[in-house]
């Protein structure tokens, strides 16, 4: 059987049972009351799944990944826990969270509840997903200090702290030249205005950034381009990216691949900027349009999904413009729901599955943190 029989399309998914809980919306999710917040919650047997996220109370139903993950994780079976990045504490070398139960629903007008708080070692979770989104600041390095005890304790945390901290997402690229645009990284604003002269036109943009913010377009004759060199590097304080602009990206948009523990899914999702923008970001106001992966597509992802698979990142997002990588996602990468809907497939199913696989390819080895290669049954 061929791998990508594993995203093959399947039938709608039918509404989930409503749990007992209190049901706390939107407006309310920053108002709730810790009772007994130091109180340690007694844990099942069953299959105990964590996610540290932002306010799930504040994100967007409609497209929030996490949520599609959440969901599939509820239908396989797991106990789900919420965090805050807030929740995480270390004390004395055991990695702590305020847990709260978390049941989810397919419900826009309602799609959690969550129990009390409870003060508990992370080490009670079998899997911790760190979707928190960036930036990707020092308490978010301080964060995944936290998360890697919680997986030498024996959590599959996914994606993997250290690879976290590894792999900037704007630079990592650059471990895989043969798949990128020309791009330079610097402090410079000389290095800088000298490839914007090479190239005619370029983007720059910082290396903490997501949602397209701060992303600049520049041509040669550009008046502006001293003071955006000037205020993405801080006068030559801080690090930046430029890479030579793709004009494909008006067309053919800005292409999200997503990879399940190395492996790409047969579809991508297009980001087309408005007409009024050059970001292909949705955060940007980009219309996403989903299409199947292109030879160029497949190539990309075979070049670098096993080195990611290797360290740990079992979800990961490729940005692709005109056939080259720009960005490599690795901390919350989107893109499942709006997917799922184009081509009545359910990702988030192939993410648990694939987490599945690691617990068991974990439980034969001994330890979930030294599941750190992809784990597929053979075809």
């Amino acid at each position: 059987m061929a791998r990508a029989s594993r995203f093959s399309k399947v039938g709608a998914r039918g509404a989930l049972p409503w749990r007992p809980g209190r049901h706390i919306r939107a407006v309310d999710e920053h108002n709730r009351s810790d009772e007994h917040p130091e109180a340690t919650a007694p844990m099942s047997t069953g299959k105990r799944l964590g996610v540290v996220m932002d306010p799930i109370g504040a994100i967007n139903y409609a497209k929030d990944s996490t949520l599609a993950m959440l969901l599939a994780a509820q239908e396989h079976g797991f106990e789900l826990s919420y965090l805050e990045q807030r929740d995480l504490s270390l004390r004395d070398g055991v990695a702590l969270g305020r847990m709260r139960a978390l049941t989810v629903r397919a419900d826009p007008a309602g799609w959690f509840a969550l129990g009390p708080p409870a003060v508990t070692p992370l080490s009670a979770l079998d899997v911790l997903l760190m979707r928190k989104d960036p930036p990707f600041d020092t308490e978010y390095i301080y964060s995944t200090y936290i998360l890697e005890r919680a997986e030498t304790a024996g959590v599959l945390v996914v994606n993997r702290p250290q690879g976290l901290r590894d792999i900037n997402e704007k630079v990592y690229a650059a471990w895989f030249p043969q798949c990128c645009a020309p791009t330079l990284i610097t402090r410079d604003m000389g290095e800088m205005a000298a490839f914007l002269a090479e190239h005619g036109r370029i983007v720059v943009k910082p290396l903490h950034g997501m949602g397209g913010r701060s992303i600049f377009v520049l041509a040669k004759d550009d008046r502006n381009a001293r003071v955006v060199f000037e205020n993405l590097t801080d006068y030559g304080q801080r690090f930046a990216m430029a890479q030579r602009y793709i004009p494909e990206i008006a067309e053919s948009g800005d292409s999200r691949v997503l990879l399940i523990d190395g492996e790409a899914l047969p579809f991508a999702l297009a980001r087309i900027p408005a007409p009024t923008d050059h970001r292909g970001n949705l955060a940007a106001g980009a219309r996403g349009v989903g299409r199947e992966l292109s030879d160029r597509d497949r190539w990309l992802a075979g070049q670098i999904g096993p080195a990611l698979a290797a360290k740990g990142m079992l979800f990961v997002g490729l940005d692709v413009i005109g056939g080259f990588v720009t960005e490599i996602n690795v901390t919350s990468p989107t893109g499942i729901r709006e997917l799922d809907k184009q081509f009545g497939i359910h990702i988030g199913d192939s993410v648990i599955a694939a987490l599945e696989r690691r617990l068991k390819a974990a439980a034969a080895g001994g330890h979930a943190a030294s599941a750190v290669a992809p784990a597929r049954p053979k075809d």
